[in-house]
């Protein structure tokens, strides 16, 4: 059994290590990870701010996606990012429109 210290490491290390990840492979569009996983690295910058916060820590939203994509967004969006498919928008907005059912079911 590990302390709740050596806990909050190791979690802090895996997410490290998914950021790393993230880095590492920009072919997979945040679209993509939006329709799989219902999580992007925008999603990702937004909890880290968050977290950022409740702990005193100011930082902008720009500020944790530079963390988040390891540059600032607007120079990983201009060298990474694609245009989605139609495909992937009638995907996300069906998606969006499930959620939406679901919250008011």
């Amino acid at each position: 059994m590990t302390s709740p210290e050596l806990q909050q490491e190791i979690e802090a290390a895996t997410l490290h290590r998914l950021f790393e990840h993230l880095r590492g492979h920009p072919e997979v569009q945040n679209i993509d990870l939006m329709l799989l996983a219902d999580f992007c690295r925008n999603c990702l910058a937004k909890w880290y701010a968050d977290e950022a916060a409740k702990r005193g820590v100011p930082t902008d939203y720009a500020a944790a996606q530079a963390i988040v994509y390891g540059m600032p967004y607007a120079d990983w969006k201009a060298q990474f990012q694609k245009p989605a498919t139609p495909e992937q928008l009638q995907a996300f907005e069906q998606r969006q429109r499930n959620q939406q059912n679901a919250a008011n079911a």
